[in-house]
């Protein structure tokens, strides 16, 4: 799937391994990953099956320690083959409610151990918490990038995270949650009416979808 995306784009690509799995397996993902192109992976600090974070304690989900974060960090770094390669550390923290001390020591950890930027996580709607660990994470760190993907607390905008000291803001599944409903609406119209007709106001044209396989014109 990655060499297919990098058929069409030379845009830089960062990857979600989740936790990373084992640490001996996630060596040998960050060198495969680094060497097809990836810039960037990006792992949080839980244990186990992967388990969407907005579930908060809702589910079971487990924090990593951070001596074992920080050895998988390390080995990762030591595993990478080219200097540009970045290893950003998921926080869970606020997710799991563990605390704002909880997340500001992990972040410190995890960029002592080697981890090129840090992600913050939070299901909450309020930002509130996000602004506070930026404020006070940006107070000892200038640096380090840092990350958010404000699925919860989407009502900040990207200029007021800049404003922050976030350096990236990742919008994760909204292009998915468009698409079903378009695709389900569509697929209702042809069962409806016996036909696709109907539905073609909804669908791109033949004519334009094909122009995006390279070659077809």
């Amino acid at each position: 799937m990655v060499n297919d995306i990098f058929e069409v784009t030379t845009k830089p690509m960062i990857f979600d391994a989740d936790t990373g799995g084992k640490t001996e397996h996630f060596e040998f993902t960050i060198k495969s990953l680094d060497r097809v192109g990836v810039s960037a992976v990006v792992i949080e600090d839980k244990t186990g099956l992967k388990k969407n974070s907005l579930f908060g304690n809702d589910v079971s989900q487990t924090q990593d320690s951070i001596e074992n974060f920080c050895d998988k960090i390390q080995r990762g770094k030591s595993a990478q083959i080219s200097d540009d390669f970045m290893i950003i550390a998921r926080i869970e923290s606020l997710i799991l409610e563990a605390g704002m001390e909880d997340a500001l020591t992990r972040a410190d950890a995890y960029i002592g151990a080697g981890a090129d930027g840090i992600m913050i996580h939070s299901r909450h709607k309020d930002p509130g918490e996000i602004i506070e660990f930026m404020k006070r994470f940006r107070a000892i760190d200038k640096d380090t990038p840092v990350v958010v993907v404000p699925t919860s607390f989407n009502s900040v905008t990207v200029e007021e995270f800049e404003k922050m000291g976030v350096n990236i803001v990742i919008t994760a599944n909204h292009m998915l949650r468009a698409a079903y409903p378009a695709m389900l609406k569509v697929a209702k119209s042809v069962l409806k009416n016996g036909r696709s007709l109907e539905a073609e106001p909804d669908c791109m044209s033949i004519k334009d979808i094909l122009e995006f396989i390279p070659g077809t014109k």
